[in-house]
């Protein structure tokens, strides 16, 4: 099932500290969720890996003030900027985290351990070098949004058309469960982020859950080798779409801050 990405909760609650909007606290447990702990790797000066409200602390006096979003996947390096080297660990973690202010990115390792029920995940963000230049193919939030519900209305058409388990009632309630279950005591973004970026979110949430579900449940009614293609193609762009839309919603405080819209 669709989760949200541990780089965009580090992101928009380090945008929010950083801006002052949140204590240090508030924002570690925020960013950790319902992970076990978070630490932080390679920081500069710092031999071992530190926690988390240490790391932010020092990223702000290194120069950070600000944390953009990437979530690239083969064939396109959404909001990565390089070098290869950052790049090809970032495609791995399929995620990754980059600062404003200072040349370092973030990109998780995640460690998962218990039985099945009860599993607890603690992730390592390791401190890369990164190159100063524009992140690739991010859209602005208002072209994200067309282009997501543009997506949204074809991809709904064809999957319903074949039939595909996800395009109907039982994807409406699995949606609404999860929505009830992802926001419950928090909120969709951070403090500090505008209202456009938090629909534009829970918009590409939503496409998101739907993908999922197309996918978890196997071929659908889609019974013939043109139908299974037809799927999988509608499903393509749809997918890449929302990933450009959730890039654009958790980096619009960086990119508005650099227009001097705030």
């Amino acid at each position: 099932m669709y989760s949200e990405p541990r780089s965009g909760r580090l992101a928009a609650w380090g945008n929010a500290l950083f801006a002052g909007l949140v204590s240090p606290d508030d924002a570690v447990l925020a960013v950790v969720g319902e992970d076990a702990v978070h630490r932080v790797e390679g920081l500069p000066g710092e031999p071992a890996p530190v926690g988390l409200t240490l790391a932010l602390g020092r990223l702000r006096r290194l120069g950070v003030t600000g944390m953009r979003v990437a979530l690239p996947a083969p064939g396109h390096p959404l909001g990565l900027s390089g070098p290869p080297e950052f790049n090809a660990r970032a495609l791995d973690a399929e995620e990754a985290v980059i600062c404003h202010g200072a040349a370092f990115g973030l990109v998780p390792e995640v460690y998962e351990a218990g039985p099945a029920g009860d599993v607890h995940a603690e992730v390592v963000w390791h401190v890369l070098p990164v190159r100063e230049a524009p992140p690739a193919d991010v859209p602005s939030l208002g072209e994200a949004e067309r282009e997501l519900a543009e997506a949204l209305r074809d991809a709904t058409e064809v999957l319903s058309r074949l039939d595909v388990a996800g395009s109907g009632p039982v994807a409406d309630a699995a949606i609404d469960a999860y929505r009830a279950r992802a926001d419950r005591g928090r909120e969709v973004l951070a403090p500090g982020y505008p209202s456009r970026a938090v629909r534009v979110l829970e918009m590409a949430r939503r496409v998101g859950v739907l993908i999922s579900l197309a996918h978890e449940n196997g071929h659908g009614g889609a019974v013939s080798a043109s139908e299974m293609g037809a799927r999988a193609a509608a499903l393509r762009p749809v997918e890449r779409t929302a990933r450009r839309a959730q890039v654009a919603a958790y980096n619009s405080v960086v990119e508005e801050r650099e227009r001097g819209v705030r």
